[in-house]
């Protein structure tokens, strides 16, 4: 074969194959599709209901533990906000001049809690903490805002049972395009 056809059919190679390779990267030819694993492995996701929590349970003694030595840094020695948010208190505040938007006062439901420790915290190592130790610094921030006694073992049924103060004040979305 002469050079110069070896050369066409060696550069409509390289063409095919950066096309290929551009699409698997996207648009912008960089990055690539996740792969189901990765996937998998971020959809953690808890309902409202609590919906998809997984197994296991975390007592408020052993919360208190793992709080101290992974959360009080940030959120103070008794939830009461530092570095990082306020986590406890704010009862009665919501309708005031001065609303404190804690777990407490604000948030509609207790799953949520879990949902957002287990994803985000402790900030310096998201995902870090097992799902007992998610279950348990529930536990106990539920305990510091009254919600559960302190001899209380929390599990999924137990945390999508309670009845978080302000569940009822939130609203749907009123948009036409949201279901």
């Amino acid at each position: 074969m002469p050079a110069h056809k070896l050369c066409i059919a060696v550069l409509a190679v390289l063409g095919l194959a950066s096309v290929t390779r551009a699409q698997e990267q996207g648009p912008y030819g960089i990055g690539r599709s996740a792969t189901p694993a990765e996937i998998a492995g971020w959809n953690i996701d808890i309902g409202g209901d609590g919906e998809n929590l997984p197994p296991g349970s975390g007592s408020v003694s052993h919360g208190r533990m793992v709080f101290d030595q992974q959360c009080a840094a940030c959120h103070g020695a008794k939830g009461e906000g530092g570095v990082g948010d306020k986590l406890v208190g704010g009862q009665g505040t919501l309708a005031t001049t001065n609303p404190v938007k804690t777990v407490g006062s604000y948030w509609p439901y207790a799953s949520t809690l879990f949902d957002y420790i287990r994803r985000a915290m402790p900030q310096n190592a998201p995902q870090s903490l097992s799902n007992e130790d998610v279950y348990a610094v529930s536990a106990y921030i539920l305990n510091m805002n009254g919600l559960l006694p302190a001899d209380a073992t929390l599990h999924a049924k137990r945390l999508s049972r309670i009845n978080m103060p302000n569940r009822n004040t939130f609203v749907g979305d009123p948009r036409p395009d949201v279901p």
